[in-house]
């Protein structure tokens, strides 16, 4: 992995919001946006587990315990980081999980369980930080997407429904708020080698079988979701709005 990265100098002192900051590509969002100086607020259920990287980092962040479910929840909480950072110039969506399911064993409050947990919340998320961006002149929202509907991945037919559905909130939310200079992208992380998944799903047969639907042969670090997030974020970006970007090392 290399560790020459880059740096963008109009992300330092911008005000970033980060759903589900505490762990996996999360924590890895919030340490590559501190890295570049931005005031980083991130939200998340996991009281022990933000401490834990608010300690380990230092720096410029900030965060508030909330359940995403819970809309009323999340609004106070972002209320209260923009309280302590200003406006968000930047949100990034990405608080989600893909529990695996039997489409056979599915009730309707499964169902609606699996839609708050991961695409629901990322509307009101939107509309929650984006007058605030209005009245800062623009801003950048990433939602955070999957390449599992692209591949046809069976065992979860509530994720793949809901990870589907982000692509057409960031459309027409682009199309709704472009007129505010705010652009709206969706990034697409392939099988991201996350702790979660390594304690979950990873297996040799498993990795064997996903390495041959890769067009590269490495497995993909949470660092390379947050560069292609920060570039998103950042100015160099400023004329990308309403696409995927993929980082999946050609799976598809």
């Amino acid at each position: 992995m290399s560790d020459q990265f880059a740096i963008y100098p109009s992300l330092a002192g911008k005000s970033v919001l980060i759903s589900g900051g505490a762990s996996g590509i999360g924590a890895e969002l919030v340490k590559a946006f501190t890295a570049q100086k931005s005031k980083v607020g991130f939200v998340d259920l996991d009281e022990t587990a933000s401490a834990r990287l608010v300690e380990e980092i230092g720096g410029d962040v900030s965060y508030a315990i909330c359940d995403l479910r819970n809309i009323e929840s999340m609004r106070s909480a972002f209320a209260e980081l923009v309280e302590q950072n200003g406006f968000a110039k930047v949100l990034v969506n990405n608080a989600a999980r893909d529990d695996r399911h039997d489409w056979k064993d599915v009730t309707p409050d499964y169902w609606d369980e699996r839609m708050a947990t991961n695409i629901r919340h990322q509307f009101f998320a939107i509309q929650s930080v984006a007058q605030g961006m209005i009245e800062a002149g623009g801003g950048s929202i990433i939602n955070m997407g999957s390449n599992s509907w692209w591949e046809a991945g069976g065992n979860f037919p509530a994720y793949t429904t809901a990870k589907a559905a982000v692509h057409g909130l960031t459309r027409t939310m682009a199309r709704d708020l472009g007129n505010h200079r705010i652009r709206v992208n969706t990034v697409v992380p392939g099988w991201i080698m996350t702790d979660r998944q390594k304690e979950l799903w990873v297996t040799e047969d498993a990795i064997e079988n996903h390495r041959a639907r890769q067009c590269l042969p490495d497995l993909i670090d949470p660092v390379y979701v947050a560069r292609m997030v920060l570039f998103l974020a950042s100015d160099d970006a400023a004329m990308c709005t309403a696409n995927n970007y993929m980082v999946e090392a050609g799976s598809i």
